[in-house]
């Protein structure tokens, strides 16, 4: 019979426990220089993690302190369903530190962040411990995961980061569960903590999290298959395993289900293979792994000559390719990068207890390529979830702690002097370390002369070269001082790469950015625009108006600026969107740019029906007006302030909130969708139904009339009274939602009717009542998937 692949973790002597810690002090130290840039506020984390994450995460913190709910946002996109948002962070544990302030910082966020990181470094750490391999190993793996490759370069994106970091724990206890030598008892609660932890990991509810899956459920059954009896293994691992699904599956059922409603509702379902394809890794991105700023990464977006980039495509062609210049980045140390070409030519990342990682790499790797290979067309077609997400370039995040961990072993074998690290084997491996690396500076100078870049490629690339080089040295020294110097010999190993990341990783235009950058973001900034929206909307608020802004063109951090200072925006910055709401205003993915303003046949100018609808009262732009929108008339909406950031005019025209409609017709609102014909009536007293809901409301004209009034408003719950001689419609002109019911005097529920093609509608009976809107997403996605 075959011996155990691993050691029961629980069997280790003393001497493994002291020198995990030693590891895991020694990351913490690396953890604390390699932060201290952003720990220190000298720079933030930019990008998405302000202009998207940031907003939601201070709305959460608000929400809470009010005693509201948090699973509506009224202040993008004219309502939101933040529940099934998986931007939210509502069901992300991490974040809990950072809404213990009701206004979170910029800085608390990023705190937040990096502690998870840390957190998910020392979890490596304990899992290389349990596997008995070499402290020296365990360190600088976590250093590698922690601060290279996508995790650093691409660490603006928040979400991804998190789901990221929560894998090494799920590993550490998913390990410990499928461990033969352990109770059962054991191994069903290791089961347990691994699920709930697998579940927090899926509550990302991001591309990455769903590639952690396939990997996790692929190395569960890999544990399984290689063990010496493989049947006996599987009934051991029964129970656990159930215990880690059953977890997993009860936190993360209604939250994923909200999710795939949502994206059923949303303005992109599913990606086609063409719109994930576009997000692909390009093959020349490996040179990223030597040189990562060979293609001025740091710089600006003019300046990048990568794949694409505007030089590219000059001297190439178009590359079909929409990706950020950082999304490609690879590099994760010399010292790893050579460990893992050591490993592969001397065969150490062919052993049976490190395979499956090597083979992971590879897919990973394949996944990443996307339309360059004929993968991940097929895991595009045939994997669940994998359509549902852009760029699959979004892999080099599991690259990345995938080659940490193949490093970590390769340096564990080299310190300890396995058959496989016989000098005839570690030649073999030196030679293809060399080969590889010396192919990869070479193409990068020819690439650099063929595209007439040379001046800007011979800095990074002369320094690249001297760290590689020095790297070098240093795994044959630590490997000849090992035997005699074993502190000495890893001690060096770690310092160089903590100096090399905190260089060649360190803070750059697409990493960090003074905090002033995102001052608009801060909950007390004295920014005049923002000042002024504020006094103007709550000037104008009454019993029936709640006025909206628009915030255009300002800059990428300023559409969600309105969730921070609790403006209620018409639009905002969100990849996923109501589809209704996109096909009705033209509202896309962000309008930081004035050219990101798109009109539709519904909303071709702010001097629209619809415009009036939704109650925008305010537009603040860079531009003037007339350059936003060509169709405006500046007559038609006076310029009441000129501020450092641009515009701002009001719509007088903007509608009540609520208004009371003692009068129905029915109309086709796709008709008005497609063209923005709206039939020939008063909308401040007459409401428009689809022709099945005029039917269903049994009342065409009252002649009547009514008042209404705002009682309460909140992100879930809105009251109304009303007032009326015959019975009409309350009209809510907030947007129509089907996970949003109300009742009547509190216990008669009331259909909530699509009324004026976006909004919402309730028909009430004369006299005084009070009509309840209340957002239940859990009954209407249940309602629905019942149905």
């Amino acid at each position: 019979m075959r011996r155990p692949m691993l050691p029961a973790y629980d069997d280790l002597p003393a001497s493994t426990c002291a020198a995990a810690l030693a590891a895991a002090f020694a990351f913490t130290l690396a953890w604390a220089v390699l932060a201290w840039p952003w720990l220190s506020g000298r720079v933030t984390i930019p990008w998405d993690a302000k202009a998207q994450f940031l907003p939601q995460i201070q709305f959460l913190a608000d929400s809470l302190a009010r005693g509201e709910s948090p699973f509506w946002n009224p202040f993008v996109f004219s309502g939101h369903p933040q529940v099934a948002d998986p931007q939210s962070a509502i069901f992300s544990p991490f974040f809990i530190l950072a809404t213990l302030n009701a206004k979170p910082s910029a800085w608390a966020v990023d705190a937040t962040v990096f502690i998870t990181i840390l957190l998910s470094g020392l979890a490596l750490i304990a899992w290389f411990r349990d596997r008995g391999w070499h402290e020296a190993g365990a360190a600088l793996a976590a250093i590698a995961f922690g601060f290279g490759a996508a995790m650093s370069w691409r660490i603006q994106h928040t979400g991804q980061v998190v789901s990221l970091a929560l894998l090494p724990l799920v590993l550490l206890f998913l390990d410990r569960a499928l461990d033969t030598s352990t109770s059962l008892r054991r191994k069903t609660l290791y089961g347990l903590a691994a699920g709930i932890a697998a579940a927090v990991l899926v509550l990302g509810r991001d591309q990455v999290a769903l590639l952690c899956v396939y990997l996790l459920a692929a190395y569960a059954l890999w544990r399984i298959l290689q063990a010496p009896d493989p049947a006996a293994s599987l009934r051991r691992a029964t129970l656990p395993l159930s215990a880690a699904t059953l977890a997993g599956l009860a936190l993360t059922a209604l939250p994923i289900l909200l999710t795939t409603a949502l994206a059923i509702q949303s303005n992109r379902p599913a990606i086609d293979f063409a719109g994930a394809g576009a997000g692909s890794l390009h093959p020349v991105s490996a040179l990223t792994l030597f040189a990562p700023d060979l293609f001025g990464s740091t710089g600006s977006s003019w300046e990048y000559w990568g794949a694409p980039s505007f030089a590219w495509h000059e001297r190439w062609g178009q590359t079909g390719l929409f990706l950020a210049q950082n999304m490609g980045q690879l590099y994760l140390g010399a010292i790893p990068a050579l460990l893992i070409l050591v490993g592969l030519g001397s065969g150490v990342l062919l052993r049976r207890e490190i395979i499956f990682f090597t083979a992971a790499l590879a897919i990973m790797t394949l996944y990443a390529l996307g339309w360059y290979t004929p993968f991940f067309k097929l895991a595009h077609t045939f994997l669940p979830g994998v359509s549902l997400f852009r760029r699959p370039a979004d892999a080099v995040f599991l690259i990345g702690v995938l080659s940490a961990i193949l490093a970590g072993y390769t340096l564990h074998t080299l310190l300890t002097y396995t058959a496989h690290t016989t000098p005839a084997r570690l030649t073999r491996g030196i030679i293809l370390a060399a080969v590889t690396t010396l192919t990869a500076f070479a193409t990068a100078i020819v690439l650099a002369v063929r595209m007439d870049h040379v001046a800007m490629a011979t800095q990074p690339l002369i320094i690249s070269a001297a760290i590689v080089a020095i790297a070098a040295a240093l795994i044959a020294d630590a490997i000849w001082f090992n035997p005699i110097r074993p502190r000495l010999a890893a001690g060096l190993l770690i310092i160089f790469t903590v100096a090399d990341l905190a260089y060649q990783n360190a803070p750059g235009g697409a990493t960090g950015l003074p905090p002033s950058t995102y001052d608009m973001l801060d909950p007390s900034t004295k920014n005049d625009t923002i000042a002024i929206l504020k006094a103007k909307t709550a000037a104008s608020a009454s019993p029936t108006r709640r006025d909206r802004v628009e915030l255009a063109g300002l800059g990428f951090a300023t559409p969600n600026a309105s969730i921070t200072h609790r403006l209620e925006n018409t639009l905002g910055y969100n990849p996923v969107r109501l589809g209704l709401y996109s096909r009705a205003t033209g509202a896309i993915d962000t309008v930081g740019l004035p050219q990101d303003r798109k009109f539709t046949p519904m909303f071709p100018s702010y001097r629209s029906q619809l415009a009036d609808l939704l109650g925008l009262a305010y537009v603040a732009s860079s531009v003037p007006l007339q350059s936003l929108d060509p169709q405006a008339k500046l007559e038609d909406f006076p310029l009441i302030a000129k501020t450092a950031d641009g515009f701002i005019y009001e719509n007088p025209r903007a509608l009540p909130r609520a208004i009371f409609a003692a009068s129905a017709a029915p109309a086709d609102f796709d008709a008005i969708l497609n063209t923005g014909n709206w039939p020939d009536a008063d909308l401040t007293g007459t409401v428009l139904l689809s022709p099945d809901d005029e039917r269903e409301s049994g009342l065409i004209a009252t002649r009547g009339h009514g008042f209404v009034a705002i009682k309460t408003y909140s992100n879930t719950k809105v009251e109304i009274d009303v007032d009326s001689t015959r019975g009409g419609f309350v009209v809510l002109n907030d947007l129509w939602h089907p996970w949003w019911i109300a009742t009547l005097d509190g216990a008669t529920p009331a259909p909530v009717l699509r009324a004026n093609v976006l909004f919402r509608a309730v028909r009430v009976p004369n006299g005084r009542h009070t009509v309840t809107f209340t957002f239940a997403p859990i009954r209407g996605v249940l309602g629905n998937w019942h149905r």
